[in-house]
């Protein structure tokens, strides 16, 4: 019998590559305030692991939580979503 775990994915926008194996991306949270009713936005920035290095900055990636990796590093790369435009 096999136990399949519940893994919490995220999306969000790659903002650096400048480190080895590693991606910091930026995800965005919308949510309307309890009492006054206005709409806020909130970026948190997650280390997300990229074995490959395939990510690089602009891309949309999804990822997902995992035991930690190192002190600061608890995510791991899913997959590309959507590659950064190419700049002329």
């Amino acid at each position: 019998m096999s136990k399949e775990v519940k893994r919490r994915t995220l999306q969000g926008r790659v903002v650096s590559d400048k480190m080895d194996k590693t991606i910091v991306v930026a995800t965005r949270l919308t949510y309307e305030h309890p009492q006054f009713g206005k709409v806020l936005r909130k970026t948190k920035n997650y280390k997300v692991h990229d074995e490959e290095q395939v990510a690089k900055v602009g891309d949309v990636v999804e990822f997902y939580e995992t035991a930690p990796i190192a002190k600061t590093k608890y995510m791991r790369l899913a997959r590309v979503v959507s590659k950064a435009p190419a700049k002329a």
